[in-house]
């Protein structure tokens, strides 16, 4: 039985600037993701959560620190475009905002068919229905993907750019804030269709939020990260039902409640 974690973080830091303005955003973060497995990165604004993520999906590089998939080691840039395009089929990346993501100009099962052609070799029809296979797995259909993004709601373009994401056939989805833009009920819809993904494919999550009542939703083990650290990390249930830091505390008691008045309280989540 292979024990090797899908994705290992091991003392991962991130400093920005030089000198006396050298900031650190990341500060000696570890932990692993396992195959089929769903991790929750949660903490307020600043707290390192996305940077984290950019690390991971080669946008920054790391000032210290280790990054393995599969046992190997992705600290270094890519040697060349085909392990570039390698990396990128395996890690894919949903951010909080669809419509900026999008290509304007773009109808959306073109932007689906380039992804596709980026790292596969299909023919025209195979391509088709390949196009037609993602839309009616995130739930687009026939007239959705001959449309522009202007035309689509919020949700739709969500869904979208999860098709996009999984276009590639990745291992690890990370999904940064990926419903914080939707309302309530459009939140629900995207939920319960990314659980139906990753039952059906097996993709594993790497769900970034700052709203605990999604990560307890869709995650089953969950870090807490607080001025780019790790301060809390364990099961979702007992992290967000039973937590052992002060700030995680503050966290969960920042959730409103029935009743709750926010005139009244000065946390914030």
């Amino acid at each position: 039985m292979n024990t090797t974690p899908l994705l290992a973080v091991e003392h991962l830091g991130k400093r920005f600037g030089k000198g006396r303005h050298q900031t650190t955003a990341v500060a000696d973060v570890s932990f692993q993701l396992a195959e089929g497995g769903s991790l929750g990165i949660v903490g307020e604004s600043g707290s390192g959560k996305t940077t984290t993520a950019r690390m991971i999906i080669g946008l920054e590089a790391p000032s210290e620190g280790r990054i393995l998939f599969k046992g190997q080691d992705r600290t270094q840039p890519a040697r060349g475009v085909k392990e570039l395009r390698e990396r990128g089929r395996n890690i894919q990346i949903v951010f909080q905002d669809p419509y900026t993501s999008l290509d304007r100009r773009q109808r959306i099962g073109d932007c689906l068919a380039e992804v596709l052609g980026v790292h596969f070799r299909l023919d025209r029809e195979e391509t088709k229905r390949r196009v037609r296979e993602l839309g009616e797995l995130v739930g687009l259909d026939e007239r959705q993907l001959n449309s522009l993004p202007k035309a689509l709601s919020g949700g739709q373009r969500q869904r979208v750019a999860i098709a996009r994401a999984l276009a590639a056939e990745p291992e690890i989805l990370i999904l940064d804030e990926a419903v914080s833009a939707l309302d309530v009920s459009i939140q629900a819809q995207i939920l319960n269709l990314l659980s139906d993904i990753r039952e059906e494919r097996g993709v594993s999550y790497l769900f970034i939020s700052h709203d605990l009542a999604v990560i307890r939703q869709v995650c089953d083990d969950t870090i807490v990260m607080r001025h780019g650290a790790v301060v809390e990390h364990g099961s979702t249930a007992a992290v967000l039902d039973a937590p052992q830091h002060p700030y995680t505390r503050l966290l969960r008691d920042s959730v409103p409640r029935d009743g709750w008045d926010p005139a009244l309280s000065t946390t914030r989540s």
